[in-house]
């Protein structure tokens, strides 16, 4: 298992109620981050939930997170919602810091992915990225090259609601791996999902949406993004392997 390391926008307002302030906040990162223990990649911006950290504290302490990326040479995990350009801004005045960055949970324009794109980043998609008709024609547009999968769980699943979900169509053998009963989680045994929660075996819905949108086959546009997913986190792993 491989974790993340940063801080969530929401939560940007840490850096200052750390105890030593931001300093010592990216400090205690930082020896996170050396311990060859420990695996990371990291995290950053959101304006969707301003209730829970103003812009304002999200904005200051946004660029410490670059700091820890040319540390480290780990890829970014990027978080955008509804940032009014100020992402796309920030991202291009540091875009030097870092070899690469992922905008995960993508639900942006045309336009932005775009941007995004010619930026040089990775664009992961989930079920909150397929919602509408609009994200639908903005997830048809990321090249394949760029194209990464994810669950985002226990939130953003695919919804009977979704405009991906007439693209959702699965075999028996399908349902059983990627969308398996759910039982309320005092009932739960290994082979179920917990009821009201999304979980990791549903990727495989993801792929199918995408690989229906696309109109490819779904087991090659799963090694499309497996080989994405080694690139950009574990580079020397896919180096490795292309010498054999």
């Amino acid at each position: 298992m491989y974790v993340t390391i940063g801080c969530h926008p929401r939560n940007a307002a840490e850096f200052d109620k750390f105890r030593g302030g931001p300093d010592a906040y990216v400090m205690a990162q930082k020896a996170f981050l050396v311990d060859p223990a420990n695996k990371k990649k990291i995290v950053a911006i959101d304006y969707d939930r301003l209730f829970f950290c103003p812009k304002e504290t999200q904005l200051r302490h946004f660029h410490r997170h670059f700091e820890l990326a040319e540390m480290t040479g780990l890829p970014m995990f990027f978080h955008d919602r509804n940032t009014g350009g100020d992402f796309a801004r920030i991202i291009t005045e540091n875009r030097g810091r870092f070899k690469d960055g992922i905008v995960h949970s993508f639900t942006g324009t045309q336009d932005e992915l775009k941007t995004y794109i010619d930026l040089g980043l990775y664009i992961s998609l989930n079920g909150c990225s397929l919602k509408t008709e609009e994200n639908l024609k903005a997830a048809a547009k990321v090249p394949l090259e760029r194209l990464l999968l994810e669950t985002d769980g226990p939130w953003c699943e695919i919804r009977p609601t979704h405009a991906s979900f007439k693209h959702l169509k699965m075999t028996q053998e399908q349902q059983d791996m990627y969308k398996p009963r759910a039982v309320n989680k005092e009932r739960f045994v290994f082979g179920n999902m917990v009821r009201g929660r999304n979980e990791s075996c549903t990727i495989g819905q993801v792929l199918l949406v995408l690989s229906d949108l696309y109109g490819m086959d779904s087991d090659e546009l799963a090694e499309i993004c497996y080989q994405n997913s080694l690139r950009v986190f574990f580079p020397q792993e896919l180096a490795e392997s292309e010498e054999k």
